[in-house]
């Protein structure tokens, strides 16, 4: 509550002394909004309960059994995926609100032993062999149709995750995976293509009206993915490293007309901050390729710093522009 226009009426003499510190005391002892901090206490409880049942398995394994445990996991899903077909509101392309309190956590734990059931089945009974891409595809699948079935952002981005791992397990060779040597350029390739991909659909879903709130969530993957890889292969292609100046100035570029037309600072935030690491990568780089005598050391001091409070900067004011494009 505004108390300025009372606090003037009171000067004014037009309420009297008692009225006003009535609006006071109602001021001060108004209600706020506690929604956030219960959704993050209920998504770290499910968070929680299914890391202690994790942990409960696999110190009772012995006693417990395998197919004990897969019942009682199967069960716990059945029952979750049962609650929230029995409570979800009809099906739309738009946004569809959860029925209660309660669905969004229900469906996430549902998801969640989903997923620890089939992975279960492959580590202890290696029900898919060795293909471990059908492993994660076959989750990926169900977790996409969940997202959009039930309409869940959550959900929807453990499904892009599982995207993400079924195509480096895809396309990386069997024996690089279990090498544990994931500097392959054919994942920084795959990477650049899942970054466009995302992108791709985050604008399909604006355009057609198909769950356009999803856009966000693949944008925000999307944009991350390709930084990453662009920057992947900067250090992974030594001697062409300052060639992907090019596709990181383009993805650059693209994010920053992206940014101006949504007003968003998170957008402007991840592309300055990605660009920034690589050019500061190249400019290193070509002081050492260089003679390096305390010149260049120096140089290489002052241009972080010079370059640290130009960011700086460039930051607050893209900030205020973006403010002053969001209120037109």
């Amino acid at each position: 509550m505004d108390t300025h226009l009372f606090e003037k009426l009171y000067n004014e003499g037009l309420i009297s002394a008692p009225s006003f510190q009535k609006i006071k005391l109602k001021a001060d002892s108004s209600l706020f909004s506690v929604h956030w901090e219960l959704k993050t206490i209920l998504y770290l409880g499910i968070l929680l309960l299914t890391g202690g049942l994790g942990i409960l398995i696999y110190k009772n394994i012995d006693t417990i059994g395998h197919q004990v445990i897969l019942a009682a996991i199967g069960l716990l899903c059945i029952g979750c995926f049962f609650y929230c077909e029995r409570k979800k509101l009809p099906f739309a392309m738009t946004k569809v609100q959860a029925p209660n309190s309660f669905f969004d956590y229900i469906l996430l734990l549902g998801c969640l032993t989903l997923i620890t059931f089939i992975t279960y089945l492959q580590v202890q009974y290696t029900a898919f062999g060795n293909a471990y891409g059908l492993a994660t595809f076959i989750p990926m699948v169900i977790l996409f149709f969940c997202a959009y079935y039930f309409d869940h952002l959550g959900v929807l981005s453990m499904a892009i995750t599982n995207l993400a791992a079924w195509m480096g397990i895809a396309i990386t060779p069997l024996n690089i995976l279990k090498a544990n040597d994931f500097e392959d350029a054919e994942i920084i390739f795959a990477g650049l293509f899942l970054g466009v991909a995302l992108n791709v659909i985050a604008l399909l879903s604006k355009q057609k009206n198909i769950k356009a709130h999803f856009s966000f969530t693949y944008t925000n993957f999307g944009m991350n993915i390709l930084f990453i890889a662009c920057l992947a292969g900067m250090f992974h292609f030594d001697d062409w490293y300052i060639l992907w100046l090019l596709p990181l100035a383009a993805i650059a570029f693209f994010f920053y007309r992206r940014s101006l037309a949504t007003a968003s600072f998170y957008f402007m935030l991840l592309l300055t901050l990605y660009g920034y690491i690589g050019i500061s990568y190249v400019i290193i780089r070509l002081l050492i390729d260089s003679r390096m005598d305390m010149g260049a050391v120096y140089f290489g001091f002052m241009y972080f710093i010079v370059s640290g409070i130009g960011m700086i900067v460039f930051l607050s004011r893209m900030n205020k522009k973006l403010k002053h494009n969001d209120s037109l």
